[in-house]
């Protein structure tokens, strides 16, 4: 069983409470996420993320191929940061903590993602050739994506 992580860091020229805002908010996510995913919160609307939400998507993670997913927000310190976790979906653990540290320049952003691959023999070499450069491709959509929502003044 190999636990891998991944690791992300941008920074906003916000403040922490509007960084908050914006991501403590499970509508927004489409926003950031590649349309090629076909990204949809299905879960009741809330504008708010709090410890125990149950939040429920569809997606397509890979090759086109339609998923429901299921995470739980387990940890909730506004503004300073959240983690939800897989409950059901393509991973065998998904935990993913959202980092918000204001600096001089507005807001640090830190994604940390611990995960497991479904057991399968070559699970290293799976995420090296295919769920690591997926989740860089995102990742870096949603970099572009946050640059246009939040432009350098």
């Amino acid at each position: 069983m190999k636990l891998f992580l991944f690791e992300r860091i941008q920074v906003l020229p916000v403040n922490i409470n509007d960084a908050w805002r914006f991501f403590s908010n499970p509508r927004n996510l489409k926003d950031i996420t590649p349309p090629s995913m076909d990204f949809k919160v299905t879960s009741p609307n809330t504008d708010q993320t709090y410890a125990g939400q149950i939040i429920t998507y569809t997606v397509r993670p890979l090759f086109g191929v339609a998923m429901n997913w299921v995470t739980e927000i387990t940890h909730v310190q506004e503004p300073f940061f959240f983690v939800d976790e897989q409950r059901f979906g393509p991973y065998r653990f998904w935990h993913h903590q959202h980092h918000f540290n204001e600096i001089e320049e507005g807001v640090e952003i830190r994604d940390l993602i611990h995960y497991l691959l479904p057991p399968m023999q070559f699970a290293g070499l799976v995420n090296r050739l295919i769920v690591e450069p997926r989740l860089n491709r995102i990742f870096e959509f949603r970099r572009q994506a946050l640059m246009k929502i939040f432009p350098v003044p």
